[in-house]
């Protein structure tokens, strides 16, 4: 699988309740004003209204963090697909076209090396194999993620950078909209990219997955 950079992107072309109502004023007796004869206790007084308890507002968002420093990959983890990969950095060969990782290991992912690191400021690029000749790769199941999702990216400085995924995306490959994929939205981000749609044994897979994640947390660990 290959991807190319087109227009300053990456082309991935691989294979309360309310108050009681009053009551009604009881007669007068005998000339003074009280409840009437055989008359309820509970017709001599007005009732008092129930209170409305207040809302509890709802918590404010964590503030995003801060953009973090420069730092390679080197493991990233997607929870909710079971996923832990080892990461490895490409880069693009002479006919500008980014480099995939390879057939033999599955397992592994890719990341654009030429590009920000995940958590700094910018949008990091990282790619995987959907399946190789040999089965299942490490991004199969990518297409399942859904916005709350989470990818964490262990870096070579110790840090984690937590992603949340935004949205799960998929584009023909001959319309693949390459500035809202790669462009620069003025805050870490991340995009994950894998093959998707029909498959063709001459052609490969026709259109591209790509989850949208933003960086919402520094942890220590993966």
């Amino acid at each position: 699988m290959t991807t190319a950079m087109v227009t300053g992107g990456i082309w991935w072309a691989g294979d309360g309740e309310p108050a009681d109502p009053p009551l009604a004023a009881a007669p007068a007796a005998h000339g003074r004003v009280g409840p009437a004869a055989g008359a309820p206790a509970a017709l001599a007084h007005r009732a008092k209204p129930r209170s409305v308890p207040k809302a509890t507002p709802a918590p404010r968002p964590a503030p995003a963090p801060a953009p973090m420093a420069r730092s390679r990959p080197v493991t990233v983890a997607v929870p909710a697909i079971t996923i832990e990969a080892p990461v490895i950095e490409l880069g693009l060969d002479a006919t500008g076209r980014l480099g995939t990782p390879p057939v033999d290991d599955p397992r592994v992912v890719g990341w654009y090396a030429k590009g920000p690191t995940p958590g700094e400021r910018g949008t990091a690029v990282v790619v995987g194999h959907r399946d190789t000749r040999t089965g299942p790769a490490v991004f199969l199941n990518l297409n399942s993620l859904s916005q709350g999702n989470t990818v964490r990216v262990a870096r070579a400085d110790g840090k984690v950078a937590v992603f949340t995924v935004d949205r799960v995306e998929t584009y023909a490959k001959n319309d693949f909209p390459d500035k809202e994929v790669y462009g620069d939205t003025g805050r870490p981000e991340l995009r994950l990219l894998t093959c998707g749609g029909a498959f063709d044994r001459g052609k490969g897979y026709e259109a591209n997955i790509v989850v949208f994640a933003h960086l919402t947390e520094i942890a220590q660990k993966i």
